[in-house]
């Protein structure tokens, strides 16, 4: 089995988000994901989830 590289696991994860809208991933400060002043490069919608870890 693989071991988990940190910072791998930083690159892939760290600060990532994905539209709920269209599935786009976006990397942003999860401070201002919750403050709704980010919005989708493809949609332009302001809802988002973290990426799920594999």
């Amino acid at each position: 089995m693989a071991t988990k590289l940190p910072a791998a696991q930083a690159r892939l994860y760290h600060n990532m988000f994905v539209c709920k809208h269209c599935k786009a991933k976006l990397r942003a400060d999860p401070k201002k994901i919750i403050e709704g002043k980010i919005r989708c490069r493809k949609c332009l919608k302001k809802v988002f989830r973290p990426v799920r870890k594999k």
